[in-house]
């Protein structure tokens, strides 16, 4: 039987059990952002059609892979991106990695969190708050919506213009404040302005009164991150300028963060995921 080719690696999986080949498939799969057919599998794995066919059929059962409307393409499925973010949420650097959140907010006096991009919205992987009285909460595990979250357009500003169209094009982006950006033409002038400046902020895009300046963590690989690192703080505490103030510490953080990701063998790098 012809080896299963990684996409990242010509070695195969240990072993060669039916259970293997497919976690092989799935690691393949889980490098693709965009739909893919059975052909395309063919030619880049190597295996013959009917083997394929097959295997598609059990992670299609299975809630791993989906097919779409043409019935032709898959894409990732829902129990597949839940197994992800549920090792995102779960993962065994989150004591060191709330270390520093809490060291973070002990510095600058404002609530802080760490974020993943997961099928185009923005999740909550850790979160400190601040003990301040006035603060607004969202715990881990919440979604916020990328094209309004200071992180999310950094995660947006990763995707090559084609992925980000293609994910963006029949997304209604909703209007949650007087200042969300509802417009393409205009999120795409913001997301230049986060790729030239090298941060994002939410000037009360999502919620009334909350301002919101992020970064992204280093993937460790130099690629495309994964994480995101952001502050929240209500307008009337902190200003645009106190904001940006706070820059310094929070790249600081990101890149202690990173040196956790990079110890712990566990980078979540690759970059934005997208639904097909």
């Amino acid at each position: 039987m012809n080896e299963l080719r990684l996409a990242k690696s010509d070695a195969k999986p240990d072993g060669d059990t039916p259970a293997l080949r497919l976690f092989g498939l799935l690691e393949v799969i889980a490098t693709k952002d965009h739909a893919f057919n059975l052909q395309a599998l063919v030619e880049e794995t190597g295996l013959p059609k009917p083997t394929l066919h097959r295997m598609l059929q059990q992670l299609e059962a299975a809630g791993m892979v989906q097919r779409n409307g043409d019935g032709r393409h898959y894409g990732t499925g829902l129990r597949l991106r839940r197994l992800a973010e549920n090792l995102l949420l779960n993962n065994t650097s989150h004591g060191a990695r709330h270390m520093v959140l809490r060291k973070l907010v002990e510095e600058v006096g404002e609530s802080c969190n760490l974020t993943a991009f997961s099928s185009g919205e923005v999740l909550y992987l850790d979160r400190v708050e601040t003990a301040a009285p006035l603060r607004f909460y969202l715990h881990p595990g919440s979604r916020v919506p990328a094209h309004c979250s200071a992180t999310g357009k950094l995660f947006l500003a990763q995707l090559a213009p084609a992925q980000r169209q293609r994910l963006l094009a029949h997304a209604e982006l909703e209007r949650y404040t007087a200042n969300t950006l509802t417009d393409h033409v205009a999120l795409e002038a913001e997301i230049e302005r986060v790729k030239r400046d090298g941060y994002a902020m939410d000037d009360e895009e999502f919620l009334p009164g909350l301002l919101c300046i992020g970064v992204l963590v280093p993937a460790v690989d130099g690629g495309k991150s994964n994480l995101g690192l952001a502050l929240q703080a209500p307008v009337m505490r902190v200003t645009h300028e106190k904001a940006r103030q706070m820059l310094p510490a929070l790249q600081r953080a990101a890149k202690a963060l990173a040196a956790i990701e990079a110890e712990s063998g566990t980078a979540w790098g690759g970059g934005a995921d997208e639904d097909e």
